[in-house]
């Protein structure tokens, strides 16, 4: 019964440090020599009235973090 509730409470700090993280990258975006939502490979188009945005290469960089980030949980 305790490995279990020592491994729900290890989980939960590290999904907070995550956030942490993710907290700085938002606060310190402007200073990064990249803008998520903005890299090449995201795709926008300006029409007269309207803006079509399709961010496939943020998409694919979040994907790949995010399954690096849930692939590390499970290994513990």
């Amino acid at each position: 019964m305790m490995a279990v509730g020592m491994s729900a409470g290890k989980t939960i700090v590290v999904l907070g440090l995550v956030l942490v993280g993710v907290g700085l990258l938002l606060m310190l975006g402007e200073r990064l020599p990249f803008r998520l939502g903005r890299l090449p490979g995201d795709i926008e188009i300006r029409g007269k009235n309207s803006v079509f945005y399709l961010p496939l290469a943020t998409c694919a960089l979040l994907s790949v973090v995010i399954s690096l980030v849930f692939w590390l949980l499970g290994r513990r």
